[in-house]
Protein backbone atom coordinates (compact mmCIF):
# COMPACT_ATOMS: atom_id res chain seq x y z
CA UNK A 1 0.00 0.00 0.00
CA UNK A 2 1.21 3.49 -0.81
CA UNK A 3 -0.80 6.28 0.75
CA UNK A 4 0.02 9.75 -0.53
CA UNK A 5 0.15 12.80 1.67
CA UNK A 6 1.45 13.91 5.00
CA UNK A 7 0.43 12.84 8.47
CA UNK A 8 0.91 14.09 12.01
CA UNK A 9 1.00 11.87 15.10
CA UNK A 10 0.15 13.48 18.43
CA UNK A 11 0.83 11.67 21.71
CA UNK A 12 -1.49 13.03 24.41
CA UNK A 13 0.16 12.27 27.74
CA UNK A 14 0.98 14.62 30.57
CA UNK A 15 3.56 12.21 32.00
CA UNK A 16 5.32 11.62 28.67
CA UNK A 17 5.29 15.37 27.95
CA UNK A 18 6.94 15.95 31.35
CA UNK A 19 9.59 13.31 30.63
CA UNK A 20 8.36 10.92 33.35
CA UNK A 21 8.50 8.10 30.80
CA UNK A 22 9.18 7.77 27.08
CA UNK A 23 6.49 7.96 24.43
CA UNK A 24 6.02 4.34 23.37
CA UNK A 25 2.86 4.46 21.25
CA UNK A 26 3.63 7.50 19.08
CA UNK A 27 6.74 6.01 17.45
CA UNK A 28 4.85 2.82 16.58
CA UNK A 29 2.18 4.84 14.77
CA UNK A 30 4.81 6.96 13.00
CA UNK A 31 6.60 3.83 11.79
CA UNK A 32 3.37 2.28 10.47
CA UNK A 33 2.30 5.45 8.65
CA UNK A 34 5.72 5.74 7.02
CA UNK A 35 5.52 2.10 5.96
CA UNK A 36 2.17 2.89 4.34
CA UNK A 37 3.78 5.68 2.33
CA UNK A 38 2.77 8.78 4.28
CA UNK A 39 5.25 11.54 5.00
CA UNK A 40 5.34 11.93 8.78
CA UNK A 41 7.74 13.45 11.28
CA UNK A 42 8.32 12.08 14.75
CA UNK A 43 5.35 12.22 17.09
CA UNK A 44 4.48 15.48 18.80
CA UNK A 45 4.10 14.88 22.55
CA UNK A 46 1.73 17.17 24.46
CA UNK A 47 0.19 17.22 27.90
CA UNK A 48 -3.47 16.29 28.33
CA UNK A 49 -5.79 19.27 28.29
CA UNK A 50 -5.66 22.46 26.21
CA UNK A 51 -2.36 21.48 24.54
CA UNK A 52 -4.17 18.67 22.70
CA UNK A 53 -6.56 21.09 21.00
CA UNK A 54 -3.71 23.42 20.08
CA UNK A 55 -1.69 20.55 18.59
CA UNK A 56 -4.72 19.35 16.60
CA UNK A 57 -5.37 22.82 15.19
CA UNK A 58 -1.69 23.21 14.23
CA UNK A 59 -1.66 19.81 12.50
CA UNK A 60 -4.87 20.51 10.59
CA UNK A 61 -3.74 23.99 9.52
CA UNK A 62 -0.47 22.48 8.25
CA UNK A 63 -2.49 20.67 5.57
CA UNK A 64 -1.88 17.16 6.89
CA UNK A 65 -4.08 14.57 5.20
CA UNK A 66 -4.17 12.46 8.38
CA UNK A 67 -3.80 13.20 12.07
CA UNK A 68 -3.62 10.30 14.50
CA UNK A 69 -3.65 10.90 18.24
CA UNK A 70 -2.70 8.36 20.88
CA UNK A 71 -3.72 8.62 24.51
CA UNK A 72 -6.25 10.60 26.46
CA UNK A 73 -9.26 8.50 25.42
CA UNK A 74 -9.99 6.77 28.73
CA UNK A 75 -12.17 7.66 31.67
CA UNK A 76 -9.76 9.49 33.97
CA UNK A 77 -10.56 13.16 34.67
CA UNK A 78 -7.64 14.32 32.49
CA UNK A 79 -8.53 12.15 29.48
CA UNK A 80 -9.96 14.85 27.21
CA UNK A 81 -8.65 13.99 23.74
CA UNK A 82 -12.12 13.11 22.33
CA UNK A 83 -13.49 16.45 23.53
CA UNK A 84 -10.59 18.36 21.93
CA UNK A 85 -11.10 16.39 18.73
CA UNK A 86 -14.85 17.05 18.69
CA UNK A 87 -14.09 20.78 18.78
CA UNK A 88 -12.07 20.64 15.54
CA UNK A 89 -13.87 18.10 13.34
CA UNK A 90 -16.60 19.16 10.93
CA UNK A 91 -17.99 15.69 10.19
CA UNK A 92 -17.98 12.55 12.29
CA UNK A 93 -16.78 9.16 11.00
CA UNK A 94 -18.00 6.91 13.83
CA UNK A 95 -17.45 3.59 12.04
CA UNK A 96 -13.67 3.77 12.41
CA UNK A 97 -13.77 4.33 16.17
CA UNK A 98 -16.42 1.64 16.55
CA UNK A 99 -14.31 -0.84 14.57
CA UNK A 100 -11.22 -0.12 16.69
CA UNK A 101 -13.15 -0.83 19.89
CA UNK A 102 -14.74 -3.95 18.38
CA UNK A 103 -11.37 -5.43 17.36
CA UNK A 104 -10.10 -4.98 20.92
CA UNK A 105 -13.16 -6.57 22.49
CA UNK A 106 -13.02 -9.45 19.98
CA UNK A 107 -9.37 -9.99 20.96
CA UNK A 108 -10.50 -10.62 24.53
CA UNK A 109 -9.83 -7.14 25.94
CA UNK A 110 -13.19 -6.08 27.41
CA UNK A 111 -11.75 -2.74 28.57
CA UNK A 112 -11.36 -1.76 24.89
CA UNK A 113 -15.00 -0.70 25.00
CA UNK A 114 -14.04 1.99 27.53
CA UNK A 115 -12.04 3.94 24.96
CA UNK A 116 -13.91 7.11 24.08
CA UNK A 117 -11.85 7.81 20.95
CA UNK A 118 -13.62 9.43 18.03
CA UNK A 119 -12.88 10.00 14.36
CA UNK A 120 -13.87 12.75 12.00
CA UNK A 121 -12.96 15.05 9.15
CA UNK A 122 -11.68 18.57 9.79
CA UNK A 123 -11.54 20.52 6.53
CA UNK A 124 -9.59 18.02 4.36
CA UNK A 125 -7.92 16.16 7.25
CA UNK A 126 -8.95 12.81 8.68
CA UNK A 127 -8.51 12.89 12.48
CA UNK A 128 -8.41 9.61 14.40
CA UNK A 129 -8.08 9.05 18.15
CA UNK A 130 -6.31 5.87 19.24
CA UNK A 131 -5.91 4.73 22.83
CA UNK A 132 -2.53 5.15 24.49
CA UNK A 133 -2.04 1.45 25.19
CA UNK A 134 0.17 -0.63 22.94
CA UNK A 135 -2.71 -3.06 22.34
CA UNK A 136 -5.08 -0.23 21.48
CA UNK A 137 -2.57 1.20 19.01
CA UNK A 138 -2.05 -2.22 17.45
CA UNK A 139 -5.82 -2.71 17.09
CA UNK A 140 -6.21 0.78 15.64
CA UNK A 141 -3.51 0.27 13.05
CA UNK A 142 -5.04 -3.10 12.11
CA UNK A 143 -8.36 -1.36 11.46
CA UNK A 144 -6.84 1.61 9.63
CA UNK A 145 -4.45 -0.12 7.25
CA UNK A 146 -7.05 -1.48 4.79
CA UNK A 147 -9.20 1.69 4.74
CA UNK A 148 -7.06 4.76 5.29
CA UNK A 149 -5.98 5.14 1.65
CA UNK A 150 -9.58 4.98 0.43
CA UNK A 151 -10.75 7.35 3.16
CA UNK A 152 -8.11 9.94 2.27
CA UNK A 153 -8.99 9.67 -1.43
CA UNK A 154 -12.66 10.27 -0.65
CA UNK A 155 -11.85 13.32 1.47
CA UNK A 156 -10.01 14.76 -1.55
CA UNK A 157 -13.18 14.21 -3.61
CA UNK A 158 -12.41 10.77 -5.03
CA UNK A 159 -15.15 8.34 -5.99
CA UNK A 160 -16.69 5.85 -3.58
Amino acid sequence: MTVEGSAVVITCSTRAAAGAYPDRSGPIIVEALRRWGLSVRDAVVVADGPDVGAALRTAISSGAALVVTTGGTGLTPTDRTPEATAEVVDRSVPGIAEAIRAVGVAAGIPSAMLSRGICGVAARTLVINLPGSMGGVSNGLEVLEPVVEHALQQIKGGDH
